[in-house]
């Protein structure tokens, strides 16, 4: 399962989607993201459903590959189903116990499931066709007009850039500690969800350890290289938007335009 997680990951490749300005492709996770919201029933859902999939093709990331992102948070996508099952007033269809399943319950709890999902898988594809330093770059020039309101733009960009680069370095250290102690006889998969949650205290001292030497490596590696903050940077590569990146624009204010009509008229 750990393996599973694909956030953070970056899939190399030269879509269409990939030779996106990164600015672009953040404005565009935030777009989707607002449109999840905006819409109100199915039919939105299957418009958002069919935008995702239109830039997943284009992206030529494997679908197979997006979905397995979604192992790690099932018992997530579970609890919020389960919650608006039981808890959402309405028509009863059925009782069990003390709990009611209502028509309603029902409709919400796929609708909330359905949104929780695209969302993950959204907000996945950015790091996926996305590299790293592109990323900080595009979300500093984004945070640039603040500078005058004291927002420190460039640190910002980089602590969240560093912590979504070292989610899988992470999750592989994770792995190594638990294959370390397997073969010393711990036991990670038998037993109910309480047993297993508590055979996983042992892996938070070391992984803690690892993080701390791994975080003191990086340190280093930037002093070395004489790295100051973001005065005075410059970059090797300038971001220019392109004919691309306006096409983009266009189709995602269609795109919002077409959910908030939706949501409206319908």
């Amino acid at each position: 399962m750990i393996r599973d997680i694909t956030l953070g990951q970056y899939f190399p490749g030269k879509s269409w989607v990939h030779r996106l300005d990164p600015r672009i492709k953040i404005i565009a996770t935030l777009v989707y993201i607002a449109a999840l919201f905006v819409a109100h029933d199915f039919l939105g859902i299957l418009i958002a459903v069919g935008a995702l999939a239109m830039v997943i093709a284009i992206s030529r990331v494997p679908l197979s590959f997006m979905l397995r992102g979604l192992k790690p948070i099932f018992l997530i996508i579970l609890f919020t189903f389960v919650l608006n099952l039981f808890m959402i007033p309405g028509k009863v269809m059925a009782r069990i116990w003390i709990l009611t399943i209502t028509e309603e319950g029902l409709y919400m709890a796929f609708f909330m499931a359905a949104r929780l999902i695209l969302l993950i898988i959204g907000s996945s594809l950015l790091t996926l066709t996305t590299k790293p330093m592109s990323l900080t770059d595009g979300i500093e020039s984004l945070l640039s007009p603040f500078r005058k309101l004291g927002v420190p733009a460039h640190e910002l960009a980089m602590m969240m850039t560093i912590a979504l680069r070292f989610i899988p370095t992470l999750l592989e250290e994770t792995d190594k500690i638990m294959k370390a102690q397997q073969a010393r006889g711990a036991d990670f998969e038998s037993g109910n969800i309480i047993r297993r949650a508590k055979s996983l205290i042992p892996i938070l001292v070391p992984l803690f350890i690892s993080a701390f030497r791994i975080a003191q490596e990086l340190a280093m590696a930037m002093e070395a290289r004489c790295y100051r903050g973001g005065k005075y940077r410059t970059r090797m590569n300038a971001m220019k938007l392109e004919a691309r990146d306006f096409a983009a624009l266009i189709l995602m204010i269609l795109f919002l335009a077409g959910m908030i009509a939706e949501r409206i008229l319908l």
